[in-house]
């Protein structure tokens, strides 16, 4: 079975030398994929000229020329009115059309947002689609949803979330009943908002392996599979531990290089800080899902390195091997056929 993913090689705050070097690593890697590099033909085709190994591994990419750019800073509504030949698009228009399983972009995250749900729709029974990533935590890493799609997102839409986040997490990990945590401000019963306590009473009566709340120090203790919360606070948690993870490296790098001595311990403890750096990396976790659409969708990080790139188009094989779009969709349908009628 050869995977095929298409890439926004021309998204992202670096581009195509960027995409590129990750899609050639990736192809190395992986027997059974083909990727789609979509952007500016002559550009794709000078970058692929710096890379030994691209013309050994040519019948396995395609490269599909992109006239246009969606820019960073740009308005989702204008990317998805006015740039339909953009590398976004059109890597987008190739899940549509059946000839990739996958997308993977850096670009904006608005206008993938909105382009991916313009051009794929939802699957039925789906409100409204949700960003999933990876967080490191003391045992691993733990999954979390939703990252800042949505918005004050109702009871209703954090089960769909759940039940989104518990199937893909099942195939992609291959853990029967992944364990869920709701985020709230404490875990008592008591506490949280109506909107919280009404969603734990949702998820307790769902057939989901619901284990109570978490609060926020709980995400990287690793005690359950999968945190569910509102767009706003999983943004904001997610941007925490990046900016945690960065203010621990500063620290770290200056406690080291502060003189001669705090040199030569840094140089005999350096595994260990090579070991502590990869761990908290969030390179390692790049490649946010956009789960609830008719098709596979993941969202790099903007300012993603080759190595980083590569994780997400990890992500993206490994969600097109586990046909996790079709899971959900068959998931959601029986849900919808064993709901009581009025």
């Amino acid at each position: 079975m050869t995977i095929k993913v298409s890439i926004d090689a021309s998204g992202g705050d670096h581009g195509i030398p960027v995409t590129i070097e990750a899609g050639i690593k990736a192809l190395r890697e992986f027997k059974d994929l083909h990727l789609f590099f979509v952007g500016d033909d002559s550009a794709i085709q000078k970058e692929l000229l710096q890379h030994s190994s691209a013309k050994n591994l040519s019948k396995r990419f395609t490269v599909t020329h992109a006239s246009e750019v969606v820019a960073m800073n740009e308005s989702p509504s204008i990317a998805l009115r006015k740039k339909k030949d953009s590398s976004m698009r059109i890597a987008i228009n190739l899940v549509k059309d059946g000839q990739a399983d996958a997308c993977v972009s850096a670009g904006n995250t608005g206008a993938l947002m909105a382009i991916s749900r313009f051009v794929l729709k939802t699957i039925k029974g789906i409100d409204r689609p949700a960003i999933m990533g990876r967080m490191p935590t003391m045992t691993g890493h733990t999954h979390m949803l939703d990252l800042g799609a949505n918005v004050d997102s109702k009871p209703e839409a954090l089960v769909e979330f759940a039940t989104m986040g518990s199937i893909a997490v099942q195939y992609t990990e291959d853990i029967p009943a992944p364990t869920i945590g709701l985020l709230n401000i404490g875990e008592e019963e008591m506490k949280g908002n109506e909107k919280i306590k009404k969603t734990a009473e949702l998820l307790k009566a769902s057939n989901l392996n619901y284990a109570g709340f978490v609060e926020g120090d709980d995400i990287y203790k690793g005690s359950v599979d999968l945190v569910v919360c509102d767009g706003f606070e999983g943004n904001i948690a997610l941007k925490a531990s990046e900016g945690v993870a960065s203010m621990m490296g500063h620290y770290l790098k200056q406690a080291f290089t502060r003189n001669t001595f705090t040199k030569i311990v840094a140089l005999i403890a350096s595994p260990v800080l090579k070991d502590f750096k990869s761990s908290l990396d969030p390179g390692k976790y790049n490649g946010a899902s956009l789960l609830g659409l008719r098709g596979i969708v993941i969202k790099s990080h903007g300012g993603a390195n080759s190595f980083s790139f590569l994780q997400a188009i990890k992500e993206a094989h490994i969600e097109a091997h586990a046909k996790i779009t079709e899971k959900i969709s068959n998931q959601v349908s029986l849900e919808l056929e064993n709901q009581p009628s009025e």
